[in-house]
């Protein structure tokens, strides 16, 4: 009996390791010839891949979902690609001819950055919504906007005291990579091949410069703009990732964007930190009250939610502005948003790369309509309907019109402070050949948008409303509106001898 039973456990067992044998995802012997070695060299590489779904599902099986379901958007993938998984060469062997990075290694012409262009085989809405946002253009918006170009400067670049006054230099590409375009994406360009030393013996790699970067709006070295890696951050490329607040964290917590501190201060947050556990954040589509019950930032700005009945609420997008009718941050004034994601085609009548002028008055033919500003809200309208009446959602969006209204007349009391000091020759402005950005009064402009009314305006728009009062709030711009005046004050007085 024993030795029957022994037989049987053996069988089961040997039948168990067959299936699983048998329904291991067939891997490309080339991705396989890169997991050989990779698996010694970096192995935490490896192991994100292996738990990815790139690692567990073919192209083909993910075109044979129903709609709703599926993760790609391609109608149909190359048919070398459809019956094995999406591995290291499927990747980073993809197009080498476009890639200036692509080099010659073990047999293969890889290339190291892979770039919206490549995903874009099984993800073309993506790409291709991806490539009309704020974010894709996020490298060029700053540093191809001259007026932006000085606050960086301001920001980040080398002052030094000449006995005089201060003289602010622009930084360096390292301190740039290391601040302001750790988020808005370097510039990365091939400048030669090195030889190293490496666990297999010596080889020859390119040499990147602006390497390495995960910014938003990263131009590659192929000429595409963006890095998927932001978000889904690689080699898991986690839909589920993308979809915890943490994942906008690392660019949306400092006081320039603080929409990550402002979930903190939200009911969503509340109920997202006590129900989360029993979440499913790697659901498609999205059941709202199934999946979830309350959102984070990919809910309200990117993901498909369904309701349990199966009614599409919002479609899925990575246009991150297709659901925004205002512009809410990183700008003197709120406006409608920008038609086009290069900002830098916007010139007010003073000539700055703005989309207002300096007295508040938006510069319209550069926005989008009243029309197109109806739909993105009726957008996400929709999304805020999954749990909420139409009374508390269109009470919402009063306060946040009546916010935008109330900072964007501080920022224009602050402004008025600004001009007169330039006027009076007590700082130099534009109009002087100054900086705008690197005297006290300027910088104190500076974070009245920049911070202050960036923060009330997010707290509204997020429901995050103790993070507008005291915390970088209200209570700030009316404080750094008094000292304004009271630093203009200051400056208007003679000199006088002991």
């Amino acid at each position: 009996m024993r030795t029957s039973r022994s037989l049987a456990v053996a069988l089961v067992l040997v039948l168990t390791a067959v299936g699983a044998m048998a329904a291991k995802a067939p891997v490309s012997e080339d991705t396989e010839a890169c997991i050989g070695c990779h698996e010694e060299v970096t192995p935490g590489i490896v192991a994100d891949w292996r738990r990815s779904r790139h690692a567990h599902t073919t192209p083909g099986e993910a075109l044979d979902r129903p709609k709703l379901e599926r993760r790609v958007s391609a109608a149909s993938v190359p048919e070398a690609l459809r019956t094995v998984v999406v591995g290291c060469a499927e990747c980073h062997t993809r197009n080498p001819d476009a890639h200036p990075d692509t080099f010659d290694h073990n047999g293969f012409r890889v290339h190291i950055v892979v770039t919206p262009a490549d995903c874009a085989t099984c993800h073309p809405e993506e790409r291709e919504q991806y490539g009309r946002n704020l974010m894709a253009n996020a490298h060029d918006n700053l540093m191809g906007n001259p007026l932006y170009g000085a606050l960086v400067a301001a920001a980040a670049g080398p002052t030094t005291y000449n006995g005089q006054g201060l003289v602010v230099s622009p930084p360096d590409e390292r301190t740039l990579g290391d601040a302001c375009l750790a988020c808005h994406g370097t510039r990365v360009t091939v400048e030669g091949m090195e030889t190293r030393d490496t666990a297999m013996g010596e080889m020859e790699f390119p040499r990147l410069r602006g390497w390495p970067n995960q910014g938003v709006g990263r131009i590659n070295p192929d000429g595409t703009k963006g890095a998927c890696t932001s978000c889904h951050t690689r080699h898991r490329f986690s839909i589920e990732e993308a979809r915890e607040p943490d994942a906008c964290e690392q660019c949306h917590k400092g006081p320039d964007v603080p929409a990550y501190k402002v979930y903190e201060a939200s009911k969503h947050n509340a109920v997202y930190q006590s129900s989360r556990g029993s979440w499913d954040l790697e659901a498609v589509p999205w059941v709202v009250g199934r999946d979830f019950t309350a959102p984070t930032c990919a809910t309200c700005h990117a993901s498909l939610i369904v309701s349990p009945g199966g009614e599409v609420l919002a479609a899925r997008t990575h246009e991150m502005a297709d659901r925004l009718k205002h512009r809410l941050f990183g700008l003197p004034y709120a406006t409608a948003h920008p038609r086009s994601g290069d900002t830098t085609v916007i010139r007010n009548k003073g000539g700055l790369s703005l989309p207002s002028e300096l007295s508040g008055e938006p510069v319209a033919e550069f926005l989008i309509d009243g029309a197109e500003q109806a739909r993105r809200e009726a957008r996400m309208r929709s999304v805020c309907s999954g749990c909420h009446s139409g009374q508390w959602i269109r009470g919402h969006f009063e306060r946040l019109e009546n916010t935008v209204r109330t900072t964007n007349a501080l920022t224009l009391e602050a402004t008025k402070i600004l001009l007169r000091a330039w006027e009076s020759g007590l700082a130099r402005g534009p109009g002087q050949g100054g900086n705008p950005f690197d005297e006290a009064i300027e910088k104190m402009w500076v974070e009245q948008w920049l911070f202050y009314a960036n923060s009330t305006r997010f707290a509204s728009a997020m429901a995050g409303a103790d993070y507008g009062v005291f915390a970088n709030g209200r209570w700030y711009l009316q404080k750094n509106l008094a000292v304004m005046k009271d630093w203009l004050g200051f400056l208007s007085r003679p000199p006088t001898g002991r």
